[in-house]
């Protein structure tokens, strides 16, 4: 044989076996799709990175859990913000109370 007969035997060996690889991939995505659908997958897919998503709080939160108790404390007295002035007596007097209460009805 020619080298040039070889060369393309060879290549024509390498094509058909790629081709019967795709082709088989392509049976294999089919059977995967008519077992479990699109949306079943998608939906594996959200619910498999919101976990890993969660997950990494988790970690985040334990490694800083000073941090975190810092951010509720600040949550906390951000809401409790108006009592703690008034007990300190830098609240709102009575009269100011009720000017912004008239004006917001109007």
């Amino acid at each position: 044989m020619t080298d040039r007969k070889t060369r393309m035997m060879e290549d024509r060996y390498l094509r058909d076996s790629a081709r019967a690889l795709v082709e088989a991939d392509v049976e294999h995505l089919k059977t995967g799709l008519e077992r479990k659908g699109i949306a079943a997958r998608a939906l594996g897919s959200v619910k498999d990175g919101a976990l890993e998503i969660y997950e990494e709080a988790l970690e985040v939160a334990d490694d800083n859990k000073g941090a975190l108790a810092a951010l509720v404390a600040a949550i906390l007295v951000w809401f409790a913000r108006n009592p703690i002035l008034d007990i300190l007596g830098f609240g709102d007097s009575d009269d100011a109370a009720a000017d912004r209460d008239e004006l917001a009805e109007h």
